[in-house]
């Protein structure tokens, strides 16, 4: 892989692997052109070519574009069909690749019917794509990390908010509350908060149902500042917890030291989910954790590298995964415990920094 953290924008890379799969690439998805314009819109179409690309934007963005905007020129939208028409004669283009992994079928449709060239719907654009953004840029790991600050804020107000009686949904708000108001431009997911026995739901929804005195309590949530997000799950004890729920969480937490001490550049996913999942299942409870080890964070909440025992890809330097293995026994209680870290050569650095160990309030 180039080392494009060095030498090129985004943009300047998509540009650079262009020529050896199409002669121009159409950016429609919100992510994507975000992630290589600095433009935040919901509208909006980039068009690539390996001389030059173009953001074809309507009105209400027009005026923002051309001051955020980068690496490329800003056009304002009239007639988009004929608009990319023009661009592709100029550039001398005849074939187009679209975005296989986000555009509709409608789209597709009205993209063939319309632009005067072949298209490319397989998946050779949004494989590119996601081979440029899965190893983050110096830039990336910053804003992700500062998400993740106020992520970790917010755990530490929530400490002193949790109380027997306390609902689920008033949690669950209350850490949207202050991150929001704490800098976050938005939530990185839909915040899971659960307790006692909705624990053993990997992804239940936050309710009205109340804290009890002895009841885990499960917080999976993160922030995004800049588009970048973060994720982290902490599981804490709301009362004096019993002797399975001790013995339970310190398997959980030995499980996820151990897959953070496994990362680092060269190991495949299905090694490193094999390294938590073996502390699990060498204590009987194999079966009670039922997901992947972790998965990959950026301007999405799940993308590539994913670390699971069926996962063939190879972590490499800059990519950022996570950690979260967990036991959730149906109709007892769950536990689950989530860092995630950036890979590095012969370890990784950990974007985590809020404590782990069982919290009793």
């Amino acid at each position: 892989m180039e080392n494009r953290q060095e030498y090129f924008s985004p943009l300047e890379l998509l540009r650079r692997k262009l020529g050896s799969f199409s002669d121009c690439a159409v950016i429609t998805g919100d992510i994507n052109r975000r992630y290589f314009t600095q433009m935040k819109s919901s509208a909006g179409t980039l068009v690539v070519f390996s001389e030059k690309a173009y953001l074809i934007i309507d009105f209400r963005y027009i005026e923002k574009a051309r001051k955020t905007a980068r690496d490329c020129e800003v056009i304002l939208q009239d007639n988009l069909y004929e608009q990319i028409n023009k661009l592709l004669k100029k550039h001398n283009a005849g074939k187009v690749s679209v975005e296989a992994d986000n555009m509709t079928i409608s789209q597709l449709s009205e993209f063939s019917d319309k632009l005067d060239c072949g298209i490319d719907s397989s998946r050779a654009l949004s494989e590119c794509i996601g081979e440029i953004r899965v190893c983050k840029r110096v830039e990336e790991i910053e804003k992700i990390t500062a998400a993740q600050r106020i992520a970790e804020k917010a755990f530490e107000h929530i400490l002193d908010y949790i109380k027997i009686g306390r609902t689920e949904r008033e949690i669950a708000l209350e850490l949207d509350y202050f991150m929001l108001r704490n800098g976050a431009e938005a939530l990185s997911f839909d915040t899971i908060a659960l307790s006692g026995k909705i624990t053993s739901l990997p992804h239940g929804v936050p309710s009205d149902k109340k804290v009890e005195n002895g009841d885990f309590v499960l917080m999976d949530y993160g922030a995004v500042v800049d588009g970048w997000h973060s994720d982290m799950t902490r599981t804490v004890c709301a009362g004096q917890p019993s002797d399975e729920m001790i013995k339970v969480y310190d398997i959980v937490l030995r499980a996820q030291l151990a897959g953070l001490s496994a990362v680092k550049a060269g190991i495949s996913g299905a090694e490193l989910d094999k390294t938590a999942r073996g502390v699990i299942e060498a204590e009987g409870y194999g079966g009670y954790f039922g997901h992947a080890l972790g998965h990959g964070v950026g301007m999405e909440i799940h993308e590539a590298p994913t670390a699971s025992p069926s996962c063939k890809n190879v972590l490499e330097k800059n990519m950022i995964v996570t950690v979260e293995p967990g036991i959730y026994i149906p109709e007892k209680f769950g536990v689950r415990i989530e860092d995630f870290a950036v890979v590095a050569e012969n370890g990784c650095k950990n974007l985590t920094k809020a404590p782990k160990e069982l919290i009793i309030l």
